[in-house]
């Protein structure tokens, strides 16, 4: 998650260059053939890009506001698993009298919690992390999850025996999360918790796992794929005709001007096409890196920022140090 201001231009367009200069590019070849090479027909219309501008727009409108839903969606479920942790965290402790039972329940909901994360982390192959200007523009920030590994953050929550076994298993969350279930039981089982405050627990867990399966819905639920065919279809041949459209009407210009740009007027057809057609890649560009808000981009839920919250608080309810720095970021990143 970005939490400056607002990105600098620089860093915009640093972000997109490789769409300008593809942009310049197919701006460049129609006033060729135009000014220089005498191909007077191959201008076209400029009704028939109004029409193809305008049902991109709408296209890039519909699919923008799908991937801002699915991360606004993602926010609320870690925003949720939150919330609940606070309140997971209290309950151990005052349900149960056996304070090591109580930190075992609560290093079990740390483990829980890292795992999850691990696994909102894993690469998909519609995500876009290995696209060259996603792949450039890390160089900005780290992803937490790439710096340490899996079994190393959950060496500090469970014991040895344990860690073995949870690493094996096909979903690692969800097994840890059986072994909190088994835990609150065995509890039971030795009357060192009423049955009213295992019941409420178990239906804690119970919501944890309706959040764990929102959460891995979305991480592998792909945005619909025909949507994103269109979409690219669209800006793709809106931004290879524009320059065409243009032609016609910036080469009218000559006749209102004087001087070095008479005749030269069409040359401006290359940065205006451009500037056009970029801002509609732009916000494509944006688009597709919303959509998918576990991925490890800039614009991610920060769900790395939310676990380390967590157990700074948990730690805290124990009279521990939390050992995870809350105020890092990264030029402005937090993940």
């Amino acid at each position: 998650m970005y939490i400056g201001k607002s990105y600098n231009i620089f860093e915009f367009l640093t972000w997109t260059k490789a769409k300008i200069y593809t942009l310049l590019f197919l701006g460049f070849i129609p006033v060729c053939l135009y000014h220089i090479f005498g191909v007077k027909w191959v201008a076209i219309p400029w009704s028939v890009i109004a029409m193809l501008g305008t049902a991109t727009a709408f296209i890039l409108a519909f699919k923008n506001n799908l991937s801002y839903n699915r991360s606004l969606e993602a926010q609320e479920v870690w925003t949720t698993i939150l919330s609940n942790s606070r309140s997971w965290g209290l309950v151990s402790q005052d349900y149960i009298e056996n304070n090591e039972a109580s930190k075992t329940l609560i290093y079990n909901h740390l483990a829980w919690i890292t795992a999850l994360r691990y696994s909102m982390r894993t690469y998909q192959s519609w995500e876009t992390t290995d696209k060259k200007h996603n792949i450039n523009y890390r160089k900005h920030f780290k992803i937490p999850e790439q710096q340490t590994t899996l079994e190393e953050e959950l060496a500090e929550y469970v014991k040895p025996e344990m860690l073995e076994n949870i690493l094996k298993a096909r979903n690692t969350a969800t097994y840890i999360m059986s072994l909190q279930s088994k835990t609150l039981k065995s509890l039971y089982e030795k009357q060192e918790i009423t049955v009213a405050h295992f019941i409420d627990m178990e239906k804690s867990i119970k919501e944890f796992y309706n959040l764990q399966g929102k959460s891995e819905h979305i991480k592998h639920s792909p945005f619909p794929r025909q949507y994103n065919i269109i979409n690219n279809l669209l800006i793709q041949s809106f931004s290879f005709l524009l320059p065409y459209g243009l032609l016609a009407d910036f080469n009218k210009l000559n006749d209102s001007v004087d001087g070095f740009m008479k005749g030269n007027m069409i040359w401006l057809i290359i940065p205006f096409s451009c500037l056009i057609s970029w801002l509609y890649a732009s916000i494509a560009q944006v688009g597709e890196n919303t959509e998918n808000p576990f991925e490890g981009g800039a614009n991610d839920v920060p769900i790395s920022q939310i676990s380390f919250q967590v157990e700074a608080e948990l730690r805290e309810m124990l009279g521990e140090a939390s050992i995870k720095d809350l105020s890092i970021h990264q030029n402005n990143i937090i993940l």
